[in-house]
């Protein structure tokens, strides 16, 4: 596998092991308990990484046959 799509498993890491150490409602960011503030920033970060993964894909570059 690829150095970049080990990057996939960061979010679903940030997602397992955030709330073991930041399961606390203080600090407060932006309005939400820190551990709601962590999941919701480790779902963006999918969003970025798997954007990035499909970005840096050499099998997207290809040209698409065509009939």
């Amino acid at each position: 596998m690829k150095l970049i799509q080990w990057l996939a498993a960061l979010p679903a890491l940030g997602m397992l092991v955030g709330p073991f150490f930041l399961n606390r409602v203080e600090p407060m960011v932006l309005g939400m308990p820190l551990l709601l503030a962590w999941l919701v920033g480790c779902t963006v970060a999918t969003s970025a990484i798997m954007a990035l993964i499909y970005l840096t894909d050499p099998a997207n570059r290809e040209p698409e046959e065509g009939p």
